[in-house]
């Protein structure tokens, strides 16, 4: 296909978002901050000509054969990939009967790529509000129906119970004792009676024997005492035996151990020998990461040695994998910020956003959501917390914090979160802004003296005039109705302002 004459079908604006749709993996996100700019600079901006541009019948080769297809059929698979990923993000502000034409003019291609097929019929049912059916083709369908025989057979090879025996052998440090008696007494040593003993080991947890029965109301509050007096100490036991299993590592890993510790207790200059220690991290499995960092004792390393210890890590080549990035902020930054009772440090400010901007999913989810699910956010977290949101954060990521946001109960440092993410004008979906709304309304009764909560509610009413519905109006309306502060007159003519 020649891009260049096919560029000719669309009008400048479109040109812009074909070309972004182009650009490899990054496609969909480029396209998307180009439509916000475009939107920005002119409101009624609108993808109508770029959709139906798109569905255009265009006349083409085919196995020797001249056929008409609809012009999106004649892009790359990976234009059409990013094409769907950018209609994922967009769709809610677009007509349904034009995105759906556009889907229609998809599945009249013989796509290969699966997960653009999975895309499309996704994006079908989200437009559509149904869950009929399922996304899944034939092929994937038939191998879960597969691993579920085989799950359901626990004598079968690579049976399901067999990925739980570590587990399982771990859980057991942390019972209840009598729990560790009741299940040891039914273990039978006959390999045939497993299978029996797992099923029935559920009931046997938490149904009580007969001995237990018929102790008597003065041997119960002895029983308990005795059993949480136990339990701690099994807990106890089971921290060192997780610090004591440096000893199931690998040498390799054990010899970085010492050099990275020392690095971070002396606060000695790192050099590339430093960088070569922590290359350990991407050969360790989430349980080795764990335990490293335990060893390592990154919650108690001073905030002097972050910095260099963190570039360190920015200097690694490949990244981090998600789940070892996360495991190590969450040892590294999360005990250090849930203490501030005072502004963060220099050091501490520049490690966070040293991490967050390399790894921000990962510093959203193992950093900024459990700071927000704590009802912790003091002023000292909230000026953090608001620094990552405007400095470090992509808009998709902000809204990760948002929703965050709207499953947390609130306070004045909450407030300031929002207010910050209000400002860098999020992109919300109709769902997440009546959600918003809804959360507004409830929370409004404890603020009506905030002047925090006030000034929030005229950034919604002044930025976010296009995202209010007759539904949203009336929420807001009954929202402001709890508010005593001065500004009430002000909001109350913000939100006459906006007409419906």
């Amino acid at each position: 296909m020649d891009l260049k004459a096919v560029l000719q079908r669309f009008d400048g604006r479109s040109r812009l978002l074909v070309h972004a749709l182009h650009s490899g993996a990054a496609g969909a996100s480029n396209a998307q901050t180009i439509f916000n700019k475009q939107r920005r600079s002119d409101p009624d901006f609108t993808l109508i000509p770029f959709l139906e541009t798109l569905c255009q019948q265009e006349a083409c080769v085919s196995e020797d054969a001249l056929v008409v297809k609809p012009l999106v059929c004649l892009f790359s698979e990976g234009f059409k990939r990013n094409l769907l990923c950018f209609l994922h993000l967009i769709h809610p502000g677009l007509p349904k009967d034009r995105v759906l034409h556009l889907l229609e003019c998809l599945t009249q291609d013989d796509m290969e790529n699966q997960w653009a097929c999975a895309l499309i019929k996704q994006l079908q049912r989200d437009i559509e509000g149904t869950r009929k059916g399922t996304i899944l083709t034939s092929n994937c369908t038939g191998k879960l129906k597969s691993l579920c025989e085989r799950f359901r057979n626990a004598d079968a090879e690579g049976r399901w119970a067999a990925c739980f025996e570590e587990l399982e052998a771990e859980g057991k440090e942390t019972n209840v004792p009598s729990q560790k008696k009741r299940k040891s007494d039914n273990m039978d040593p006959d390999g045939d009676a497993q299978e029996d003993h797992q099923s029935k080991r559920v009931k046997m947890d938490f149904w009580p024997c007969d001995e237990e029965e018929r102790l008597t109301e003065e041997e119960e509050p002895k029983m308990r005492t005795s059993q949480l007096e136990q339990s701690d100490a099994s807990v106890s036991q089971a921290r060192s035996d997780v610090l004591g299993s440096l000893k199931n590592l690998p040498d390799h890993m054990k010899a970085a151990v010492p050099v990275i510790k020392e690095l971070l207790d002396t606060e000695s200059a790192w050099d590339e020998s430093s960088v070569s220690a922590l290359k350990v991290l991407h050969e360790c499995d989430p349980n080795e990461v764990e335990v490293l960092c335990s060893m390592l004792g990154l919650s108690e390393s001073s905030e002097q040695s972050l910095p260099q210890f963190c570039s360190c890590l920015l200097e690694l080549s490949p990244d981090l994998s998600h789940s070892t990035a996360c495991a190590v902020i969450t040892h590294l930054l999360l005990a250090k910020i849930l203490a501030l009772t005072e502004p963060a440090s220099r050091c501490l400010v520049t490690a966070v956003m040293s991490l967050c901007t390399r790894y921000p999913r990962p510093t959203c989810q193992a950093l900024i959501e459990p700071v927000l699910q704590k009802g912790q956010t003091g002023s000292a977290q909230a000026e953090l917390l608001c620094r990552l949101v405007v400095d470090c954060l992509e808009p998709h990521h902000r809204l990760l914090v948002f929703r965050t946001i709207l499953g947390v109960s609130w306070d004045e440092g909450v407030l300031s979160v929002i207010h910050a993410l209000l400002d860098s004008k999020l992109e919300l979906s109709e769902e997440d802004f009546s959600l918003f709304t809804n959360q507004l309304c409830s929370q409004s009764p404890h603020f009506s003296k905030s002047m925090k909560f006030a000034k929030m509610l005229l950034s919604v009413l002044t930025k976010y005039q296009s995202h209010v519905n007759p539904a949203c109006h009336h929420t807001l309306s009954s929202c402001l109705s709890f508010n005593e502060t001065f500004l009430k007159k002000s909001l109350q003519a913000a939100l006459k302002r906006i007409s419906l």
